[in-house]
């Protein structure tokens, strides 16, 4: 009561002499400088292997798959394969993506995104490693299906990392594992051949030496795992102000499951990643075959195929930055879808006389990838909706990309020619615009779930 504490602090003590200090509140001892540097050297450390471990990661997301690529006839007569089932392993990858990256934000839940992803590269360099020296077609599918879905659960959850660890540099973290990812898919189409020759000519050897890379991608994930600060997305917060290096702490505890699908956002991102993947898998399959029939040497062609990714690599790093700038993601995807344009109809009207302009246009247009990925971390506020974001985004848009490439075919091998399918890929390329201009709106799924 205030009388009461008047009284205490105007009647004067018979006990004893007040000390010096009477009538002061204590004052906290200062914390010791060497535990300040420590925890400042532990932020720094883990600052480091965060963006090691997700370089490194990114470096391994697409390996697996155009490594196969490029010695895929290699691997057809070692085998006996058909070409069927050759033909099928095309369309497995996406497949893998959809169905096993449903279960990333459920095992990031109970298990924490970093510990996800370093089981991931696990899975990943047991896969590369056992599917060279499978047996049979069935035992090489199996293990190419591990590392596919290694592969799946960390392409969702990378967008989680880094929104969880660099709340305040989502565009530039984004950007450097897309450069990343854009140079380890173009690394591998490159390099495999040459590496097979100089092992031996071996192609089991030119498969198999992939799976070192995905082993040293497991080594920066280890610390992460038993840092309890990275158990879950969804962990209780102590601070309001993120650091680089450490989970951000934004309100985000116990956060409750989205109706995802109820989100306009959710579906339009969803849609745009399946028709960029649609567009990346038919440049990637086909390219250099429209390039070679319409009088390209094969050499000539492969190299227009080796610009069109290479051009991922500084861009993957420029659009996320420029995107995170923006309110609006819009006018990216409008440049975008028109740079694709232009470069299918360069394809109908002289693939030839044009092929280099071509090859950079369409490198431009497949760089929607990284855009999308950016979109998924500004979409969602938190860690959670980031999760439930991505996965919804990648899984659905990757089974709506499996049957793209399978029906260029189709028309190619019934019409005879490249007509109808670039027609084809324009065709999808209007729709991809209009969908992404839609997601790149400055909504939260958050948001619109909720209402």
């Amino acid at each position: 009561m205030p009388r009461e504490e008047t009284t205490r602090t105007t009647t004067p003590t018979t006990e004893s002499t007040p000390a010096p200090n009477a009538g002061f509140r204590p004052v906290p001892e200062p914390e010791p400088r060497g535990s300040r540097v420590s925890g400042a050297t532990t932020r720094a450390w883990t600052t480091r292997l965060l963006v090691v471990g997700l370089v490194l990661t990114a470096l391994n997301l697409r390996p697996a798959i155009t490594s196969l690529g490029a010695l895929l006839e290699e691997v057809r007569q070692g085998l006996g394969m058909s070409g069927s089932v050759a033909g099928l392993l095309t369309s497995v990858p996406p497949l893998c993506f959809a169905v096993f990256g449903v279960m990333a934000p459920r095992l990031a839940r109970r298990f924490g995104p970093a510990a996800v992803v370093c089981s991931g590269m696990a899975a990943i360099a047991a896969g590369l490693a056992i599917r060279p020296y499978a047996g049979s077609t069935a035992a090489f599918l199996a293990a190419s299906a591990l590392a596919l879905m290694g592969i799946a659960v960390s392409n969702v959850l990378m967008p989680v990392i880094v929104k969880r660890w660099f709340p305040d540099r989502v565009g530039t973290m984004t950007g450097l594992y897309s450069m990343a990812l854009a140079l380890g898919t173009s690394a591998a189409a490159a390099v495999t051949v040459p590496l097979t020759g100089a092992l031996g000519g071996n192609w089991r050897s030119g498969l198999s030496v992939w799976a070192l890379l995905a082993a040293v991608a497991v080594l920066p994930w280890l610390p992460l795992v038993r840092d309890r600060g990275a158990r879950s997305a969804a962990q209780p917060p102590d601070r309001t102000e993120p650091t680089s290096g450490q989970p951000s702490r934004a309100p985000q505890a116990q956060a409750p499951t989205l109706r995802i699908a109820r989100s306009r956002t959710a579906w339009a991102l969803a849609v745009f990643f399946g028709l960029q993947a649609t567009a990346a898998y038919i440049t990637m399959g086909w390219m250099a075959q429209i390039f070679r029939d319409a009088g390209v040497p094969a050499g000539k062609a492969g190299l227009l195929l080796a610009v069109t990714m290479v051009m991922g690599v500084p861009l993957a790093f420029v659009i996320p930055r420029l995107a995170t700038r923006l309110p609006h993601q819009g006018p990216i995807v409008l440049v975008l879808g028109v740079c694709g344009l232009v470069g299918y109809a360069g394809l109908y009207l002289a693939p030839a006389a044009g092929s280099w302009a071509w090859a950079l246009l369409l490198g431009v247009a497949n760089c929607a990838f990284p855009l999308a990925l950016t979109m998924v971390g500004m979409r969602a506020r938190t860690g959670p909706g980031v999760a439930q974001l991505s996965a919804f985004a990648q899984s659905t848009g990757y089974l709506i990309s499996i049957p793209g490439p399978l029906l260029v075919g189709v028309l190619y091998q019934s019409s005879g020619g490249w007509g109808l399918p670039i027609a084809l890929m324009a065709g999808l390329m209007v729709p991809q615009m209009v969908v992404g201009y839609v997601a790149g709106r400055d909504r939260t799924v958050e948001d619109e779930a909720a209402r």
